[in-house]
Parts: structure tokens; C-alpha cells; sequence
């Protein structure tokens, strides 16, 4: 597997290269050279999880890596179920958190955990990343323990859930959580003013596991593909996506499933009030804004991250941006469509309640409706409470880590400060 550096189109590395990098020079994003397309799709969505999603991988990814090792990192990273749930007639949900964390970056962080190893020339590692709410804890969990390999996390102070906070800042050993005063974005910009940092990348073996990285991608294609399998064929050749969107990490996988093969219709991308890319669609302006503080806290995301490799498909594959559906949703909006959800029997939290709404908005006659159900319920336990009145009963992960110690240290948003941290890891 060859990919290219966004911004300068002249690097170009392996597939291990791409996982163990994580981001190319001038920060740029690796993408594919080449995005094979699948062949018999149909027989491929009667396969298995597992099965399927080695297949697909392997196709992407070629002959670095042996077939039967791939199987091996995915058997290793899906051992849970990405299941449809029916809401409504023609609308579905795509529950994708069944995984330790309870949320869908579990996927995506597990298979980059594997696949670190697997590249890894056993030299030290240590992995980076900003989080908005659920990378951090998949993250966490992912590298929980592993060897030569200390992951570093930062978040916004007060900014995101206290059980998404508990959930992955009580681990302790090679896990190390850092508070920002600030918000995501000014996370997300120290981890890139680290990656710029030639020298501290080569002293402390810099990587980032946000979904910057293309494994992390990699892995989300595989459930779209394992959602259209639940679909009858006749219900996927008209199938339309709803994707909560913050990072447009998401948005990206599926735009990639479509284009190795896989028959969805359009897609959606559905946002809160930090509605950049809704904007820029509708205006054509790229003009993002000061991140405003919501209840769907994982998307409060004002410059997405992966909007840069969405636009390189789009342009490969001849796609017009304006065939993306968008929309941005209120937290006003976010908790009417919260009740309304529940008075169909259907609990679920503002992120998938976004992508719900919108969905239903732009879903035409003769179509069928799914949307990404990204986190539990449970994760957003204040929230939902608050909206719904109904008490939710945490499962079992959250009700271990609510009852530990906070183990973060908090930090000002500070560069110096940070490589202060980094370095005292190692």
C-alpha cells in the first residue's frame, strides 16, 4: 500500500510507514495512491464481521502486510458487534458501541493498536492525541499496557463528559492524561505543533492515534460494510447515511467504503452548532469560528481535522461536494429529537439524536435511512437524565471507572509545557 502526503504530494510511504508517522511533513494527512475496487460485493456482504472486514483490508493494504496476519489484527480488534437497530419504518441505527468504551472509536483505535505492533521495528513509541469526548478512552484502552509504547492524552478541561473523563483518565501505567485550559481545537493544535517539532518526533518516537491516522480510518470502513449486510438488497440500493460529525474522521471511512464499492446512495453530514463544514458547502467559504460549547460535546469541533482527505476523494472520484447532505442541529433541536426517540422506544444520546434529525429532514420516498449511533447512552448519563427524566443504569465499564481517582494532571495551552510532559514519560 503506497500513500501520499496531502500537502506535499512528493512524499510518499508504506503502509507502516503511514501508522508509525501518523502525520506527514507540514502536517499533512497520508491518503491512498490507489483504492482498489472490490469485486462481488453482494457475496462479500454475506460473509461475517471478521471475515469481511480481513478481506477488505487486505485488498487496501496489498502485500506489506500477509493475508493471514491482517485476519490476525482484525480478529484480535473486532471482537464486538456493530448491529442495526430499527427506530422507525425505513430508518435504522447503526449501534457502534458495543466495544469496551462504549463507543465507535473503539473500531478504529483497537486496529491501530494492532497495527502498530505489527509495523513496529521495536524501537519506543509514544502516541499523541487530542480528544473530544471518546477517542481518548478507546485510545486508552486500545495501548492499556502494551510494551515500549506510553500514550500521551490531551482533552479540554470541563469540556467533555465527567464519565467519558473516567473512563479512560484512571488507568495509570504507560496511560497518561493531561487536562487542557482550553478547548478541542487548541488540543488538536499542540498535537500538531508537536508532530512539527522534528526533533522531539525523533527523540521520544512521536505518534498520533487520532483519526489522522490512516489505520484508525482504515478500520471504520469495515462497519458501514458490516451495516449493508443487515440491509435486504433492496433496502441498500437506496440506503442514505446520517453521520454525526465533528472531526469528519467518520464522514471519511464511509465516503471510502463507497468508493471501494459498497452501493450507499448519499451521505449525510450532521453537525452541531460548530457547523464549519455545513457552511462551506452551502457558501463555498472555508470560515471557521470560535468552538461553541454544546451538549454533543464530541462533536464541538470547529476545524475538522480529516476534511482534507473528503475533499481528495471527492475530487478523485468525480464527486461534487454539493451531492454531501448537511445540516446543523441546535442543542434545542438535539433535545426535542432526544424525546422524540424515546417516544418511538428508541434511547439514545445527542450525537446519534444530530444525525437522526437531519436524516429525517432530507430522507425521500423510496429510500432507506440509517444513522451512526456513535456512543451508549450511558456515556452522556447527565444529559439524557436531564432531557428524558428517566434514570439510565450505567454498564458495567462505566460503573468500575466512575467509582476510581481522577489520575490527570491539568496543564495550561502552553507548547513548552507539553514537551515537558512528553519528555517526563519516557
Amino acid at each position: 500500500m503506497k500513500l501520499y502526503n496531502l500537502k506535499d504530494n512528493q512524499e510518499q510511504v508504506s503502509f507502516g510507514q503511514a501508522v508509525r508517522q501518523g502525520l506527514g511533513s507540514n502536517q499533512g494527512l497520508f491518503f491512498p495512491s490507489d483504492i482498489p475496487q472490490l469485486d462481488d460485493i453482494d457475496g462479500l456482504l454475506t460473509e461475517d464481521f471478521v471475515t469481511r472486514s480481513g478481506k477488505i483490508l487486505s485488498a487496501l493494504i496489498g502485500d506489506e502486510l500477509p493475508e493471514d496476519k491482517v485476519n490476525e489484527l482484525v480478529h484480535n480488534a473486532f471482537q464486538f458487534p456493530a448491529p442495526i437497530n430499527k427506530v422507525k419504518e425505513g430508518v435504522y441505527a447503526l449501534e457502534l458501541f458495543h466495544g469496551p468504551t462504549l463507543a465507535f472509536k473503539d473500531f478504529g483505535g483497537r486496529f491501530m493498536a494492532q497495527s502498530l505492533a505489527a509495523v513496529s521495528n521495536g524501537g519506543k513509541i509514544t502516541i499523541l492525541t487530542a480528544t473530544s469526548g471518546d477517542t481518548g478512552a478507546a485510545v486508552a484502552h486500545a495501548f492499556y499496557g502494551m510494551d515500549n509504547i506510553d500514550v500521551v492524552i490531551l482533552y479540554p478541561k470541563g469540556k467533555i463528559s465527567p464519565l467519558q473523563e473516567k473512563l479512560f483518565c484512571t488507568l495509570g501505567k504507560n496511560i497518561h492524561t493531561v487536562a487542557i485550559n482550553g478547548d478541542f481545537d487548541d488540543c488538536q493544535a499542540l498535537v500538531k505543533q508537536a508532530f512539527d517539532d522534528q526533533a522531539l518526533r525523533e527523540e521520544i518516537g512521536l505518534n498520533s492515534a487520532n483519526s489522522i491516522n490512516i489505520s484508525r480510518l482504515m478500520a471504520q470502513i469495515c462497519y458501514y460494510f458490516e451495516a449493508a449486510s443487515q440491509l435486504s438488497k433492496e433496502e441498500r440500493e437506496n440506503l442514505v447515511v446520517s453521520v454525526p460529525s465533528g472531526n469528519f474522521g467518520n464522514l471519511t471511512a464511509g465516503l471510502l467504503a463507497k468508493a471501494l464499492g459498497l452501493p450507499i446512495k448519499r451521505f449525510i453530514a450532521a453537525t452541531n452548532v460548530n457547523d464549519t463544514v455545513p457552511r462551506y458547502l452551502e457558501s463555498g467559504k472555508w470560515e471557521p469560528k470560535t468552538t461553541i460549547p454544546t451538549i454533543s460535546n464530541a462533536m464541538d469541533v470547529s476545524q475538522p481535522n480529516n476534511w482534507p482527505r473528503i475533499e481528495e476523494l471527492c475530487q478523485l472520484k468525480g464527486w461534487g461536494l454539493d451531492t454531501l447532505g448537511k445540516g446543523a442541529v441546535t442543542d434545542e433541536q438535539s433535545a426535542e429529537t432526544l424525546k422524540e426517540m424515546s417516544d418511538e422506544g428508541y434511547l439514545c444520546e445527542p450525537h446519534g439524536a444530530i444525525a437522526y434529525r437531519v436524516l429525517n429532514e432530507q430522507l425521500q420516498d423510496g429510500e432507506t435511512g440509517m444513522f451512526l449511533c456513535t456512543a451508549h447512552p450511558a456515556k452522556f448519563k447527565e444529559v439524557v437524565e436531564d432531557i428524558l427524566g428517566n434514570e439510565i443504569e450505567l454498564p458495567a465499564p462505566l460503573a468500575k471507572h466512575g467509582a476510581m481517582e481522577l489520575l490527570s494532571q491539568d496543564l495550561e495551552n502552553d507548547f513548552d509545557a507539553l514537551k515537558a510532559v512528553l519528555r517526563s514519560v519516557q
